[in-house]
């Protein structure tokens, strides 16, 4: 097939998105398809696609986001593909792929909790002019009866679709992130971990609660220094992974007592070492559609503490695989299920039963299925 992926910006140095972009265009690559990457700007592009850059000019992001949609137009009208699969909101396309959610309700503030958090986040989003072109880009696109396909990465990103636009059944498909699980396997380099548990001074019979996130607010880390605090258990760790700035934490931890048992790594390039050295993992997050992070950790035998508002949990079962909370500032029910999974015994439990769901989370399972859809949709 000659499929076209469209995102703004083909760079797996960014994460999520982009990360998946180029990620799947060798992927597909592999499988004998045709790959186009329709972008704005490019790093590292796997070797055997074919890159148009499409410029991304004006003043402003919301600028600059119209130019890419009116340089996508023109491509379009001139190359033909079998499969258009479009990464953020576009004017057509056969596939379109909300990494973040549904662009309509992250308009309203639907990914905040509390109704003066939603409030603010409608006031900012006023101000925001990309993101309200996202949000009226989408409702355009979706309101055609003839429109695009929209893979939804979770039943939680579907229900979001269903509320906020009137789509046919056959309109959705779930196609939950995938993970490369040779890359993730615990028994590939577990001497990684011991060498950065080293580095950063965690003893060996420590037990270690690995947080790791680009968005300390919305992925609940004040709520796991919290529960931190409440557990009075010294042996324990809480390792900290990811680019934000970590000084309200580090001064959270302090104020609170905590301090020496919260370890801020900064960020990781490979965040394998990471999960090797941790005993489980912990994003009590306010939204994520399907957190890669979740999948990845699973893949490595770790249990997983995480809450409803993650579509990455509906591939969990409670008890087996790790624990969901009904809501991210539930401090109590973190810090109980930590103490749970304090228990070796217990850890080693789910870390099997985690182990076990490696083949359906693995991205070769992943692009089977989006094949399956790209065949459907190419008719």
């Amino acid at each position: 097939m000659r499929v076209a992926l469209v995102i703004l910006h083909a760079d797996p140095r960014r994460g999520g998105a982009e990360r998946y972009t180029c990620d799947l265009a060798a992927a597909l690559l592999q499988r004998g398809h045709q790959v186009s990457l329709l972008a704005g700007s490019f790093h590292d592009a796997p070797v055997g696609t074919d890159t148009v850059e499409l410029p991304l000019c004006g003043w402003t992001r919301r600028g600059r986001y119209l130019a890419f949609l009116d340089a996508l137009d023109h491509h379009l009208d001139r190359h033909a593909y079998d499969i258009v699969h479009a990464m953020l909101p576009v004017r057509r396309c056969h596939l379109y792929h909300p990494h973040a959610g549904i662009a309509a309700a992250l308009a309203e503030g639907h990914e905040k909790h509390g109704w003066l958090a939603r409030a603010a986040a409608r006031f900012a989003n006023r101000l925001n002019g990309r993101r309200r072109a996202f949000a009226r880009v989408e409702r355009a696109l979706l309101a055609d009866p003839h429109g695009p396909c929209v893979l939804c990465l979770s039943q939680y990103v579907a229900r979001s679709a269903r509320q906020y636009h009137a789509l046919q059944p056959h309109r959705i498909a779930i196609l939950y992130n995938g993970v490369d699980i040779r890359r993730f396997d615990p028994h590939r380099d577990p001497a990684g971990g011991r060498e950065l548990r080293r580095r950063l001074g965690i003893a060996p019979e420590r037990t270690v609660a690995l947080f790791l996130a680009q968005d300390f607010q919305r992925k609940g880390l004040e709520f796991a220094i919290l529960a931190l605090s409440r557990l009075k258990r010294h042996e324990l760790i809480l390792l900290v992974v990811g680019r934000p700035d970590p000084t309200a934490y580090r001064r959270l931890a302090s104020r609170l007592g905590v301090e020496t048992q919260v370890i801020f790594a900064g960020p990781a390039g490979d965040p394998y070492p990471c999960y090797s050295a941790a005993d489980l993992f912990v994003l009590p997050t306010w939204h994520d559609p399907c957190s890669l992070v979740v999948l990845e950790a699973l893949a490595m035998g770790l249990p997983v503490i995480s809450t409803r508002h993650n579509g990455a949990c509906e591939l969990m079962r409670e008890g087996e695989h790790g624990f969901v909370l009904e809501s991210a500032d539930d401090v109590a029910g973190l810090a109980e299920r930590i103490s749970l999974l304090m228990d070796p015994r217990e850890r080693a439990r789910m870390s099997r039963s985690c182990l076990g769901l490696r083949g359906s989370l693995s991205h070769e399972a992943h692009v089977d299925a989006l094949e399956d859809i790209y065949r459907r949709e190419a008719g």
